[in-house]
């Protein structure tokens, strides 16, 4: 079967003699690299992407389809691991088939959820499968098959992602004809790159004069105006997801400025007014209450009793205390005096008697 290559090399190099010594050493060397060639039987065949993304929550499938040759005489192994970024570390085993025999090594986060894609990887299906994927899954994973004398391997980049959460749509600086206004769209989750994109809704594309930046979501709009007025939907995505919000975008006529400057000038006249009212009532109502308290306070000192005119000595006080009073009167140019200490007593007659008109006092 090698002939025609050695017949191919013979005429190539001009040789007529096939004895040559050079033509069998080509040919020797052409038929061992052919051997050897076929000697690496083991092959992963597997052609998708080297790099896959997918968002969190997901399922994904890493391929790592393989070929056998009869030469591969040795027991199936079939490995996955991480490789890690420190090349100075060893990389981390997570799943291995050994013996018909399904292994799994480790107990961390990336083990949850792993498993073979196939019920039987033996049959040329070596590829693996994540369920419920989380953020701590992204990782450069690993698949090597070996039969001995045969082995070949794949590596392929997992990148877990977070789809965007529903944005929220606003205006910024009002909606009146003639000012500057901004259409805002941000979504709170998501991984980055987060593209932001405004589009109208129904009327036709956006208007050229407005500006729209995609990382940011903002669309400024200079001058406002009834051909801006409409609905308006932002789209925010990323690799794994999309999502949207709308907002209505009304443009308004700015209000008179002739009657808003006489709404203020009689809306600050009415309220001097009603300052001054009640200036007036609380100056009126203190007054009030000072004349009241002037009036109560000379009730007060008219009903108060006089003081005494001279002091009277602890003696005399006594002795009038327990002195009996007498009272006179005159009948009949006589006087009638009567004790009035309590006791019995009959009328006596007395002469006349004169008055010290110092002291009050018979003499």
């Amino acid at each position: 079967m090698y002939a025609p290559s050695c017949t191919h090399l013979r005429t190539s190099l001009g040789l007529s003699h096939p004895s040559s010594f050079s033509v069998i050493l080509l040919c020797v060397a052409t038929f061992w690299s052919t051997a050897l060639r076929r000697t690496q039987a083991m092959q992963v065949t597997s052609t998708g992407p080297h790099t896959v993304q997918k968002a969190e929550g997901e399922t994904v499938t890493l391929d790592c389809s393989y070929t056998q040759s009869p030469s591969d005489t040795g027991e199936l192994d079939i490995e996955w691991s991480v490789v890690s970024p420190d090349t100075t570390q060893k990389d981390q085993m997570l799943l291995s088939y050994t013996g018909g025999t399904k292994y799994l090594h480790g107990n961390s986060a990336l083990v949850k959820g792993l498993s073979f894609a196939a019920a039987d990887p033996s049959v040329g299906d070596a590829s693996l499968s994540i369920t419920a994927l989380a953020p701590a899954h992204s990782a450069t994973y690993q698949c090597k098959v070996k039969k001995s004398p045969g082995v070949d391997m794949l590596k392929m980049s997992l990148v877990v992602m977070v789809k965007p959460s529903i944005p929220r749509c606003w205006v910024e600086g009002g909606d009146l004809v003639g000012e500057a206004v901004s259409l805002r769209c941000e979504s709170a989750k998501g991984s980055t790159p987060l593209k932001y994109t405004w589009r109208r809704g129904g009327v036709g594309p956006i208007p050229a004069a407005a500006t729209q930046n995609s990382a940011t979501g903002v669309l400024k709009i200079s001058n406002h105006s009834q051909s801006f007025a409409g609905i308006y939907l932002c789209e925010v995505s990323n690799a794994v997801g999309v999502e949207r919000c709308r907002i209505d975008l009304k443009a308004n006529k700015p209000p008179n400025r002739a009657a808003v400057i006489v709404g203020t000038v009689v809306g600050s006249l009415l309220l001097i007014f009603i300052l001054l009212v009640f200036i007036v009532l609380l100056y009126w109502k203190l007054r009030e209450r000072r004349r009241y308290e002037k009036e109560f306070s000379n009730e007060i000192r008219e009903d108060a009793p006089p003081p005494d005119s001279r002091p009277v000595s602890r003696h005399t006080s006594r002795s009038s205390s327990q002195r009996p009073q007498v009272t006179h009167c005159q009948v009949d140019r006589a006087e009638v005096s009567s004790l009035s200490g309590g006791y019995a007593h009959t009328p006596v007659t007395y002469a006349p008697v004169e008055r010290d008109g110092r002291y009050g006092y018979a003499v």
